[in-house]
C-alpha cells in the first residue's frame, strides 16, 4: 500500500526542514539524520498527515512536529489544507522562481491511486475531490508525493485522479438506479477489476463513495449488507 516506502524530503539548509520522516524505522531515520547533517541538521519537522507510515519516525528524530494551518508558512514552505485521505492532511507548497512545487503526501501518489477511507477511518471522498480540485487550481509545476516517483505533469495526473473517482461514482449510480441494493453485488460490479486479495480494501473505498452520495442526497435508503 506504500509502493516502495515513504518518501522523506529535506528542504533548505542551515538547518533543513524534514517533511514526513516516515515510519518508526531506525535505519530510515538514521539515513535522514546523515543526509540532514550535510545540510546543517534538522531545524523542524513537517507532516503531511499523522498516519504512522509518515509520522512514526518523528519520535526517533527527537523533534516535535511543527503544525501549520491552511495558508500558514514556515520559511519558504506554505501549507495547503487537503483533507480527504486523512482529516488532518495538508500539502506543502514551495515556490522557487517561476516553479511551484508541491509536497503532496498521500493526496497524489507517484504511481497508482491514493486510498480514500470512509468517515470511520478519518476520510471523506467529497473532501478528497475538493482537495484535488483546490490543488489543480494552483497549477503546480511539480509534485513530490509521499510514495512513488516525482510527478512532472501534475495537471494531467490530478485530472486523471478526479476522473478515476467520478467514473467509479458513475458506475455505482448506474447500478443503484437499476435497482441494485446489495453491497456485495455493487462491489462485484463496480470494482470488478480489483484483484481478489484487494477486495476488502475496495469495500472500504466503496463505503466512502456511498457516504458521499448520502451526503449529497443521492443514496437510496435501502442499501443491504
Amino acid at each position: 500500500m506504500t509502493l516502495d516506502g515513504t518518501n522523506t524530503y529535506l528542504v533548505g539548509a542551515e538547518p533543513a526542514t524534514a517533511i514526513d520522516p516516515g515510519p518508526a524505522d531506525r535505519g530510515h531515520v538514521e539515513r535522514i539524520k546523515q543526509a540532514a547533517g550535510e545540510r546543517g541538521g534538522i531545524g523542524q519537522v513537517l507532516l503531511t498527515h499523522s498516519h504512522d507510515d509518515h509520522a512514526g519516525g518523528v519520535e526517533l528524530l527527537g523533534l516535535e512536529p511543527t503544525r501549520l494551518g491552511n495558508g500558514e508558512s514556515s520559511g519558504p514552505l506554505k501549507a495547503l489544507a487537503t483533507p480527504g485521505h486523512a482529516q488532518d492532511h495538508v500539502c506543502f507548497l514551495l515556490e522557487t522562481g517561476d516553479v511551484l512545487a508541491c509536497f503532496s503526501g498521500d493526496l497524489v501518489l507517484g504511481e497508482g491511486y491514493s486510498f480514500v477511507p470512509p468517515r470511520e477511518h478519518g476520510g471523506s471522498l467529497g473532501d478528497y475531490l475538493n482537495s484535488l480540485r483546490r490543488l489543480k487550481a494552483l497549477e503546480p509545476d511539480l509534485l513530490h508525493p509521499g510514495h512513488g516517483p516525482r510527478i512532472s505533469d501534475p495537471a494531467t495526473v490530478i485530472e486523471d485522479y478526479i476522473g478515476h473517482r467520478l467514473e467509479r461514482e458513475r458506475r455505482l449510480l448506474a447500478a443503484l438506479e437499476r435497482g441494485e441494493r446489495s453491497r456485495a453485488l455493487l462491489l462485484a460490479e463496480v470494482w470488478e477489476d480489483v484483484p481478489a486479495e484487494l477486495r476488502g480494501a475496495a469495500a472500504v473505498v466503496m463505503q466512502a463513495h456511498l457516504e458521499k452520495l448520502e451526503a449529497e442526497g443521492r443514496l437510496p435508503p435501502d442499501i443491504k449488507d
